[in-house]
């Protein structure tokens, strides 16, 4: 069953028939202006220089017609300006946004309208110099991208990370660049990751624009349920992010999600991370018990983030995310995605599956398959691939990567050794539970312990 589709496992094999009309076609138009950022814009061949005019073809008769049309104009015959490549970019984030909104149309479920336009965002005396980076970045090309390029967005990036308004941006450039220099000379790569690249190119052009959006937010109060936790590891930060409901006064249900992340070194890895989150003993102890949270005053985005406080929280009553999701998930609303986040590799749609036969190749919904994403599987958690494809109900996120639907775990239900157990990547957010999870954590633990002394050792000197 999924909720917000009333037919359960048969309905949802139905929706991921669907194909929606002009998504193949779509995604072609981004997919032409990716391999011109390949290449370069200042060595547009014809091919090229047709793809982007079809581009431009894409947009006629919408509001966007006039600019798209006369900056691809421009481009092509080699006048790139820091203009024409935030139209560029604006373009082909619509193109993906209107994709993002068809797959999700499939999924049938509830959802609020994001505002069309956020609250105005500080200005930022740095951006400038980001625009200027990405702008030789365009010019260059993939290919065009060795040592000295890949570098000269740190200056850019430091002068970013001073200013708190532009932290977001700041993180966004500081990772792109390192991905540059650990590939550079990028023209000696067997496999470039176009799409990925793009996505982060015309991301920071954007929120590269001076007085760009920002997201509004309110205080609220209720209850949150959760559902389950996406943990996401990267060698220098560990974040959880919790995906759940909240119930409102008046009994509206929500959708929502919240995250709490911290910086790491990258030799905690495992359950040993979850320790680098020892400022959010609330947040932890709601997942590894299963329990619900009293919220007060958190302030919830239009997007539907939870912006975590834990001195605006405290911890409820146990409940079963499983019997949560039965009951309440499929009353929820979600909230519409922020501009950026229109995008198809941003689905993340929480969902409950039961009554499918779990294969080898996936989860069989009744003459559909649905594939399983077990390689964002965390090993911070006791979910294992087995202990899915032994499942008889699952917990998890609906995402589309790579042409097709696919479910990534946060729960399951199963027997092991005749016995019914329920396993969640957060069970471990205390600590392991399994025997020897626990004795590998607790030394893995005294190096974490030690780091965290000498850092202390550091910061008072």
């Amino acid at each position: 069953m999924v909720p917000g589709l009333g037919g359960g496992a048969l309905m949802l094999a139905d929706t991921l028939r669907a194909q929606p009309a002009g998504l193949t076609e779509a995604l072609a138009l981004v997919d032409g202006l990716d391999d011109a950022l390949v290449h370069g814009l200042a060595r547009l061949d014809e091919a090229r220089a047709a793809a982007l005019t079809g581009l431009a073809g894409a947009f006629a008769g919408s509001p966007l017609a006039d600019r798209v049309a006369v900056s691809i104009d421009k481009i092509i015959v080699g006048a790139v300006t820091d203009e024409h490549l935030a139209v560029l970019a604006g373009a082909r984030s619509a193109l993906l946004g209107a994709a993002h909104d068809a797959l999700l149309d499939t999924v049938g479920r509830k959802r609020s309208d994001h505002p069309p336009s956020a609250s105005p965002g500080a200005a930022v005396n740095a951006t400038g110099g980001s625009r200027s980076w990405l702008r030789e970045l365009a010019i260059a090309g993939w290919h065009g991208v060795d040592h000295e390029l890949a570098a000269a967005g740190s200056q850019t990036v430091q002068a970013l990370l001073a200013d708190p308004a532009a932290r977001r941006l700041a993180v966004l450039l500081d990772g792109f660049a390192a991905e540059l220099r650990a590939a550079a000379p990028v023209a000696t790569l067997e496999r470039i990751p176009v799409r990925r690249w793009a996505d982060l190119w015309s991301r920071a052009l954007l929120l590269s624009q001076d007085d760009f959006p920002t997201e509004v937010s309110e205080p609220v109060d209720g209850r949150f349920l959760l559902l389950g936790v996406d943990l996401h590891e990267h060698p220098t930060v560990f974040r959880a992010q919790a995906h759940g409901l909240l119930e409102t006064a008046g009994g509206e249900v929500r959708l929502v999600r919240t995250s709490v992340a911290a910086p790491k070194v990258e030799t905690i890895t495992g359950p040993s991370a979850w320790r680098m989150l020892a400022a959010f003993p609330i947040f932890r102890a709601a997942l590894a018990e299963h329990r619900s949270v009293e919220v007060a005053g958190l302030l919830l985005t239009t997007a539907g983030d939870l912006l975590w406080d834990e001195s605006r929280v405290t911890a409820g009553e146990p409940a079963d995310p499983f019997a949560t999701a039965r009951v309440r998930l499929d009353a929820a609303t979600a909230s519409g995605a922020a501009p950026l986040d229109r995008h198809p590799a941003a689905i993340a749609e929480p969902v409950l599956l039961e009554g499918y036969t779990a294969g080898p190749d996936g989860l069989d919904l009744g003459g559909v398959t649905v594939a399983l994403d077990l390689d964002r599987l965390p090993a911070a958690g006791p979910l294992t691939p087995a202990l899915v494809t032994a499942s008889t109900a699952c917990l998890g996120l609906l995402r589309w990567d790579a042409g097709r639907w696919a479910v990534q775990p946060l729960a399951v239900q199963a027997t092991v050794k005749r016995k019914a157990v329920a396993v969640h990547t957060g069970d471990w957010a205390l600590g392991p539970t399994e025997a020897k999870a626990a004795k590998a954590e607790a030394t893995a633990g005294t190096a974490v312990d030690v780091l965290r002394e000498r850092a202390g050792r550091l910061l008072r000197k």
